[in-house]
């Protein structure tokens, strides 16, 4: 993959609506060959439609949320917050009662190695 320097002006990216069991996200995407890299607000009262097994990096912006694993574990993250999970080694879906803003970090990249 090759990607030349380039900025990102957020404002200028268009935002889908994605409705989650609760409340809404808008997610702001850039798809490359391999990577996509979004910038993610989840409204007040948000919980995910789905149990995830996506790998991501996913930084706090704004706010906060949780991030639940389907054991049952939660973390919550604040503002400056990151965490980072390969594909299929989590079952895990986000939690915002207050709202939340993330920059979102997918690919693959994040693919468990075959031996």
């Amino acid at each position: 993959m090759t990607i030349p320097f380039q900025t990102i002006d957020w404002s200028n990216i268009e935002k889908t609506e994605h409705k989650g069991e609760t409340g809404t996200s808008f997610w702001q995407t850039m798809q490359f060959a391999g990577l996509r890299v979004r910038k993610v607000k989840y409204s007040e009262g948000y919980l995910a439609d789905h149990w995830c097994q996506k790998g991501h990096i996913v930084h706090c912006l704004e706010g906060e949320f949780i991030s639940e694993l389907e054991n049952g574990e939660r973390f919550h993250l604040s503002k400056g917050m990151t965490y980072i999970v390969s594909d299929d080694l989590s079952s895990h879906r986000s939690i915002a009662t207050k709202g939340v803003t993330l920059l979102i970090i997918d690919g693959d990249f994040l693919k468990i190695d075959e031996v």
